[in-house]
């Protein structure tokens, strides 16, 4: 009897306990929904910090609270949050109930990548709303244009790799053109030095042939050295022949002379008388 005393006891007390939290989690919910209401009165004159806070606040007191989360992604959009948007977003798309709650936290996910220009996560953002609601026109819509942007930014995307490549190409060419021309011009200045050494040479064996026509030459010395010169002196034999020649005929016209005279003072021989 005692026994079963203690377990009514205790069975009350889990159901006051019970009760309890329950009047907690309602207060808290409570609390949560007076805060979303005062987030969206300042969301609607765009104080969208203020209203960031008490969405904030509000999921602290409910943090699955879906239109509090998904209304903080709002406010986060609003202020150009775009990354922590989706994040938020994202929330809200797992752990919403609703499939048009779903579908419409998709939609900003889309609208939060467009903004960032991730096109195709964009795209694939606005394919799963539509899963969950294939009626959206607004959000088939901006499929659309998500697409469009996605194609122009793959295709600017293959422009730029191609000019890149092109670039690179040219920059080949252009410093294959360059080397060519320094080799070009290595090749003719060695034969302009190569042409100004002969021409120098040339130059320089004209002068030396020029200096040694000037130039006595050695065989010249050698002839001249052989060739006896005259000396202060002395004669050369043609001189002593000539001096020979002069000398004789000299004598002849003395000789001529003293025989001339001779026979001129020549006394007659006279006979002695003896």
């Amino acid at each position: 009897m005692k026994h079963v005393k203690n377990i009514l006891l205790l069975f009350l007390m889990l159901i006051s306990i019970n009760i309890s939290a329950q009047q907690d989690t309602l207060k808290l919910q409570r609390e949560a929904r007076a805060l979303l209401r005062d987030g969206n009165k300042l969301y609607n004159k765009q104080k969208f910090d203020a209203a960031a806070i008490a969405y904030r606040k509000a999921l602290d007191k409910d943090s699955k609270y879906e239109k509090a989360s998904y209304n903080f992604g709002n406010t986060l959009y609003q202020e150009k949050k775009y990354k922590e948007a989706v994040a938020q977003f994202e929330v809200t798309a797992k752990t919403a109930k609703d499939k048009f709650a779903k579908a419409e936290a998709y939609h900003n996910i889309g609208n939060a990548q467009m903004e960032q220009k991730q096109y195709q996560q964009a795209v694939d953002a606005y394919k799963n709303a539509l899963r969950k609601n294939p009626n959206d026109d607004e959000t088939r819509y901006n499929l659309a244009v998500a697409q469009k942007n996605l194609k122009k930014q793959q295709q600017n995307q293959k422009d730029k790799k191609d000019k890149n490549k092109d670039k690179k190409n040219q920059d080949k060419k252009d410093q294959k053109n360059k080397d060519d021309k320094d080799k070009k011009n290595d090749k003719d200045k060695d034969k302009k030095g190569d042409n100004k050494d002969k021409k120098d040479d040339k130059k320089d064996q004209e002068n030396k042939d020029k200096q040694d026509q000037n130039k006595p030459n050695k065989n010249d010395k050698k002839d001249q050295k052989q060739k006896p010169k005259p000396q202060p002196g002395k004669m050369t034999p043609e001189q002593m022949k000539q001096l020979l020649e002069s000398l004789n005929n000299e004598e002849k016209k003395t000789q001529k002379k003293m025989n001339v005279k001779k026979s001129k003072g020549k006394k007659v021989k006279q006979e002695k008388d003896w």
